[in-house]
């Protein structure tokens, strides 16, 4: 006996289950994933489940299990659709992984719940492997192994994400900014006098403040110079 495929899997890549006996069903699969992504965008992750688009769509709960096995095989198909497709990327392998990052930061500014989706192990789904591949395909010409390849990706996966969640927490917090004028009047005289030199020209230059500014962008060209060391090294 082989052992069953993840929940989600066959489902997203189009492969329905038999034909079941009984009355034409009055849902579609893509209409409860529609539903479902609507009610991320609207409420966020939490209000993606099978209980709240039953009640929305005028069905039993009960009734959803005619399409779909549980609530985890509604989030992978739910994940993959909200992902979508990726951006045609430019030539060359840097260009493109800049790219690549700024589109998924973009994704996740504007579906922020995409993040609260826990990860359960590698892509699988279609959307998700779409973007696998554009990646990955850019950066073949690189030189280097699949293996470094793919852990290029998910370290320019890794950033975007971090990114996106320090610009999702940034941007619903209720707290007053580090680098407010009533802040720093309070703590420039204590760190001077604390001993914390570093910090206090941080903040008498204006440089150390909550906003991310062009974080992104260091961070990424950081990386994108590490590729490049290991690409000169192994060429």
């Amino acid at each position: 006996m082989t052992d069953p495929l993840p929940p989600g899997l066959e489902l997203s890549w189009g492969v329905l289950p038999g034909q079941r006996r009984g009355p034409k069903p009055a849902l579609s699969i893509e209409q409860i994933v529609a539903t479902g992504i609507e009610f991320g965008d609207r409420y966020g992750f939490e209000a993606v489940s099978l209980q709240r688009i039953a009640a929305h769509l005028g069905v039993t709960t009960n009734a959803m299990y005619r399409y779909l096995r549980s609530k985890e095989e509604l989030i992978v198909l739910v994940h993959d659709k909200a992902v979508g497709l990726p951006p045609e990327l430019p030539a060359g392998w840097r260009a493109a992984a800049i790219a690549w990052v700024d589109a998924q930061v973009e994704l996740y500014a504007e579906r922020p719940w995409l993040l609260d989706i826990p990860i359960r192990g590698a892509p699988v789904t279609p959307n998700l492997l779409r973007w696998v591949e554009a990646m990955l395909a850019a950066l073949a010409e690189t030189g280097l192994s699949q293996h470094d390849n793919l852990g290029c990706l998910v370290l320019l996966d890794g950033w975007a994400r971090n990114y996106a969640a320090m610009a999702r927490q940034l941007g619903a917090s209720d707290n007053t900014p580090v680098q407010a004028e009533q802040v720093g009047k309070f703590l420039v005289p204590r760190l001077i006098e604390g001993g914390y030199p570093t910090l206090t020209a941080l903040y008498l230059d204006h440089e150390y403040e909550d906003e991310l500014d062009d974080d992104l962008e260091f961070g990424l060209a950081r990386i994108l110079d590490g590729i490049e060391v290991l690409i000169t090294r192994t060429g």
